[in-house]
């Protein structure tokens, strides 16, 4: 049986591929416990710096499979009946929260409803010129989940993710990019080449300092305290400081020379 994920390694970069092609990738319960369990895996193993998420064939992850699917969950019974999140919650939880580690949404191709959600759960992204973005809730009479209400607003503001779900829009690749929805369009014949460029490029830095860049830039958006969140950022750049990176980053920059980052 095709898993329904694929994992591999490049050096430190860890890629995790939703493998449904001729479902263009839509969730079936499996595919998107397979993903979360992926993450979590991804986030424990020090050898990983950064994860890169995309989708395999010509789509990123086409939503709900609408068709359905067998019922599963990764939790016991009694666990699985209080659970009160599910998977469509567990997407931003798993890949903000608990993936401390830059995760590079690897945008090839259509990315709709719960697939928009777990694109944007990603902390850049990196969009096919021939992808297309849509919410889709409208359309189908739902309401936003797998944490759009959060990540919509934060990539564009209040008014345009408003109106980019009410209006039910669907945004290509450069549009995309122009609504704050992903940071880079490429040429589709060029996207996997450049969305491993880009993943390899980002472990040139300290995974330590990249880990506690990332958890001061998520706490800001839990944090309704200044003075908390500036503490925090003061006992983050401390621990990076006192890493055997941060030390080897420094006596590169005095030394002008390439730094060998260890993750120590």
């Amino acid at each position: 049986m095709t898993k329904l994920v694929e994992v591999s390694d490049a050096g430190h970069v860890r890629t995790i591929r939703l493998n449904r092609p001729e479902k263009k990738n839509a969730l079936s319960l499996q595919l998107a416990w397979a993903v979360i369990a992926a993450v979590d895996e991804a986030a424990k193993d020090d050898e990983v710096w950064v994860v890169a998420l995309t989708g395999s064939g010509d789509a990123f992850c086409a939503g709900l499979d609408l068709a359905g699917s067998e019922p599963h969950s990764p939790y016991p019974p009694m666990t699985a009946q209080l659970d009160d999140i599910g998977w469509v919650g567990q997407f931003l939880l798993a890949i903000r929260k608990r993936c401390d580690k830059p995760v590079v949404g690897g945008i090839n191709g259509v990315a709709v409803g719960a697939g928009l959600g777990l694109a944007m759960a990603t902390d850049v992204r990196l969009i096919a010129h021939s992808a297309r973005l849509m919410a889709g809730y409208t359309r189908i009479g739902g309401s936003p989940d797998a944490g759009l209400t959060i990540t919509l607003p934060q990539a564009m503001g209040y008014e345009r993710a408003m109106r980019f779900m009410m209006e039910n829009r669907t945004l290509t690749g450069e549009e995309a990019v122009e609504w704050g929805l992903a940071g880079e369009a490429v040429a589709d014949a060029d996207f996997a080449a450049r969305l491993a460029e880009y993943c390899a490029k980002l472990c040139e830095w300290s995974p330590i300092t990249l880990r506690l860049l990332k958890r001061g830039m998520v706490k800001s958006y839990e944090s309704h305290d200044m003075e908390q969140q500036l503490r925090y950022e003061v006992a983050n750049i401390g621990r990076a400081f006192r890493s055997e990176d941060g030390q080897e980053a420094r006596r590169a920059f005095l030394e002008k020379r390439k730094p060998v980052f260890t993750g120590r």
